[in-house]
């Protein structure tokens, strides 16, 4: 859905590809290397115009040279972009790129999946819906320190600049919704009321109580006494006279001037039914899925699953039915910590338990650590129940598990093994970490992400925490059904809500009826998916599809089947879209194959 989120992939994909492809294309006289060099300078001229283009993704892949600035996002800019986006394809197209090698090929299909995709987004205008209840322009700037490196005075310099110049990209990105306005492409009322908190907290009476003031608070040793007083000075003035202020417009303009929708649905936009079948491509990587196919898969397996539910609660002897088993896993105070460090300690006991299992099942095993971090005070009403973030690159420390503490009770204690297993290892961390780690490949795959891959890999793991004995009562094995229900009736929710008129309520009925989330949860998960159409979709897709990959392995290898091999050659090639990740098992297949005969 995000215009940015794009831009990010696409820039990180462009640098790296240039930083990595003499290594992978100089093949001497070959009958690839001249098609090599090409598809080399291709990627060379594409990391050149985003480079001063995205200076928000040249940050995030560890360059300083943009750290002054926030992106533009204005008609003229967006549609220069799509400029050469156009041409950057049709080079792509003209390439030869049947004398590439096996490695070479796969960089070009990537890189062309991704043009594609920006591409499509641009023609849609996506711009006009900036945000959502997840992400979007206002948590780029929340998040503007990001993998700076603040060590000299020039790098405290040039935040101090990208924290001024916030007030111009967030006229930008209002101006661009103003355009939606016109059109009638709009968030939802309740997208924007459930924001409006978020955005408002960030004005302050104190500018030292903002989070932009983080970097000042304990600030380099390089630095004289003085400088440290000025800069932190700068710092103060800047929060309160430029960046507060932007923060005030936009909270004024979302609550008394944006024309918000009452109508919830993709497809109840202009030209929504092309806009969700977009999203739907996106977020799955599977072309020519129909929102009918997906609703009917999400309704099958919300029956299995439910059936599996039914036999634990049997098991425990609970005489009540669904409804209220549901509720008393909702209310029963035994299920919730009292507090954040309990709650942040169990997880914690649950990540080393994981830890101690992983070379069971994982031949290969990254040397980046992650901690368990609590979800910052400031968005954790709104934000969902934990996230992974990658250690940024150079970083000084590891990946992030992050945790959300706030309403307690809206945490149950049951639930933590699967969201674990999900968010550290051997879910994202483990994946995203292993990426990062790759050798012998063009760098851009250390850093590329695909929600059907990246997320379904995460369900995968939840589940496979029953083969390594994580969970250890019944109600965690129930907690784990419930998160599998969860992303299951995302396939129904997502698609009712976009492709079939759906209401808020009628989503929310159907998520309480089906699992034993909190309703507090169930809000803001049904409000996420209203606010971004397709993303949910990813979850279970793709976890369906490393199942059947799973079991296509397994009978073709029989007893030679290895788990740990078979583990490794998933995560081996970093993120794929799902077609291509069909081949890499194929070749995996094939390999194992021929070393037992």
């Amino acid at each position: 859905m995000l215009q940015l989120e794009l831009r990010a992939v696409l820039f990180c994909a462009a640098f790296l590809f240039a930083q990595a492809a003499l290594a992978d294309t100089a093949t001497g006289g070959s009958p690839g290397a001249n098609s090599g060099l090409q598809l080399d300078a291709i990627m060379a001229d594409y990391w050149e115009f985003h480079l001063a283009a995205d200076p928000i993704a040249a940050t995030q892949a560890g360059l300083s040279s943009g750290n002054d600035r926030m992106p533009s996002v204005t008609p003229e800019e967006l549609g220069r972009e799509l400029n050469a986006l156009a041409k950057f394809r049709a080079r792509l197209r003209d390439l030869d790129q049947s004398t590439l090698d096996e490695r070479v090929q796969v960089n070009a299909k990537l890189f062309a999946w991704v043009l594609d995709d920006s591409i499509r987004a641009h023609e849609l205008n996506v711009a006009r819906i900036p945000f959502n209840t997840f992400s979007g322009f206002y948590m780029n700037a929340l998040t503007a320190s990001n993998g700076v490196r603040m060590r000299e005075v020039e790098d405290y310099e040039a935040y101090l600049a990208r924290l001024a110049d916030i007030p111009r990209y967030f006229a930008e990105n209002l101006a661009n919704m103003e355009q939606g306005a016109e059109s009638g492409f709009v968030l939802p009322q309740i997208v924007i009321d459930g924001v409006l908190p978020t955005i408002r907290a960030q004005v302050k009476d104190d500018p030292e109580d903002s989070s932009f003031y983080e970097p000042f608070r304990t600030m380099s040793t390089a630095l004289s006494d003085d400088e440290q007083r000025r800069l932190s000075a700068l710092g103060r003035a800047v929060i309160a006279d430029q960046v507060m202020p932007a923060f005030s417009r936009v909270a004024q303009y979302l609550d008394t001037e944006y024309p918000a929708s009452e109508t919830i649905g993709a497809e109840q936009r202009p030209d929504g039914k092309a806009y969700y079948a977009f999203a739907i491509k996106r977020y799955t990587t599977i072309p020519d899925l129909a929102a009918d196919e997906i609703h009917e898969i999400g309704l099958a397996e919300v029956a299995r699953i439910k059936t599996e539910m039914q036999a634990i609660i049997d098991e425990l002897g609970f005489t009540g039915d669904f409804d209220a088993f549901a509720e008393y896993l909702r209310t029963g105070p035994q299920f919730y910590a009292t507090s954040a460090e309990q709650l942040l300690q169990q997880v914690a006991r649950i990540a080393k338990r994981i830890d101690y299992r992983m070379p069971g099942f994982f031949g290969l095993l990254p040397r980046q650590p992650y901690g368990i971090v609590p979800v910052p005070d400031e968005i954790a009403p709104n934000y969902t129940t934990g996230a992974y973030h990658s250690s940024p690159p150079g970083g000084d420390h590891g990946g992030e598990f992050w945790v959300n503490t706030f309403a307690l009770d809206q945490r149950p204690l049951y639930e933590l093994p699967a969201l674990t297993l999900h968010e550290a290892v051997p879910g994202h961390h483990h994946q995203n970490a292993i990426a990062a780690e790759m050798q012998d490949v063009p760098a851009f795959r250390n850093d590329l992400y695909f929600s059907a891959f990246g997320e379904g890999w995460g369900l995968y793991a939840e589940k496979l925490g029953v083969e390594m004995g994580i969970y250890q009562t019944p109600f965690e094995h129930f907690g784990r059904l419930s998160y599998e229900m969860w992303r299951a009736c995302r396939l129904v929710i997502d698609t009712g809500i976009h492709a079939k008129g759906w209401s808020r309520q009628q989503a929310i009925d159907f998520m309480s009826d089906n699992t034993s989330l909190s309703e507090g949860n169930i809000r803001a998960e049904i409000d996420r998916y209203i606010s971004w159409p397709g993303q949910a979709l990813a979850y279970k897709l793709g976890e369906l599809r490393i199942w059947e990959l799973r079991r296509r392995a397994e009978e073709l290898l029989g007893k030679n089947f290895d788990l740990r091999e078979f583990h490794d050659a998933i995560l081996a090639n970093g993120a794929l879209p799902l077609e291509m990740l069909n081949e890499v098992v194929d070749r995996y297949i094939d390999s194992a194959l021929e070393s037992t005969e």
